[in-house]
């Protein structure tokens, strides 16, 4: 099996164990009735995830992230401020992901486990990394860190606050959101600080991961 064969048994398989994650977390339980489920059998399951069934999450989580630029493509981001373009990528990836809310909190269940902490802090850099240079980040300098480091703590207390959230909309979600972002301008002064002028950002995006576009659809799909 090559590489991209390998990937798309990968992603097909996470598609599959999100219908059984909700009652069987992120478990083999999960992979072994995802692969009954696609006609797999539980040996190749297996081997498609060498470092186990949580290695799922981390396919589920790229995934939302390759979507999350996808769909960024079609706002303006470029009329923007950059703290504009920081929330509405988050709003994006929330919004989309609104029908997986229960897969979400198991993989955070998952994640706060001490064996999978790096893998939750790897998973978490990515997500904001992605965020930053899809607002047009082009730092390299300590800046480059120190951006990252304050969105993961609004990210992460925003997901929260999502996952509990039960007002219309979320605009309850939004509203927070919005106070963490400039709270953060506020006392870090990292957010659209020393952030370079850049044109062009769509083409950025696909740039920041070539291969978003040409993939299968995206979790939030299967929900329609």
């Amino acid at each position: 099996m090559t590489d991209i064969d390998l990937d798309a048994q990968r992603r097909e398989l996470t598609q599959a164990m999100l219908a059984h994650v909700p009652f069987d977390g992120w478990s083999w339980a999960a992979l072994h009735a995802a692969a009954a489920d696609l006609g797999l059998d539980r040996v190749d399951a297996a081997n498609a995830f060498p470092e186990g069934p949580t290695g799922a999450i981390s396919v589920f989580s790229t995934e939302a992230d390759y979507a999350m630029l996808v769909a960024l493509e079609e706002h303006d981001l470029e009329a923007m401020r950059v703290r504009d373009r920081i929330l509405t990528a988050i709003r994006v990836r929330l919004e989309q992901n609104e029908a997986h809310t229960e897969a979400i909190r198991r993989a955070l269940s998952t994640l706060a486990l001490p064996g999978n902490a790096a893998q939750g802090t790897r998973l978490l850099y990515r997500t904001v990394d992605a965020v930053w240079s899809a607002a047009g980040d082009t730092s390299v300098d300590f800046n480059f860190y120190s951006k990252r480091a304050i969105l993961a703590g609004v990210y992460s207390a925003t997901l929260m606050y999502w996952l509990e959230d039960g007002s219309e909309g979320h605009e309850a979600t939004w509203r927070f959101l919005e106070k963490r972002l400039d709270e953060s301008v506020q006392i870090g002064g990292a957010l659209g600080r020393q952030v370079k002028a850049v044109t062009a950002i769509p083409g950025r995006i696909a740039r920041i991961l070539p291969e978003a576009r040409g993939r299968r659809r995206s979790f939030s799909d299967l929900a329609e």
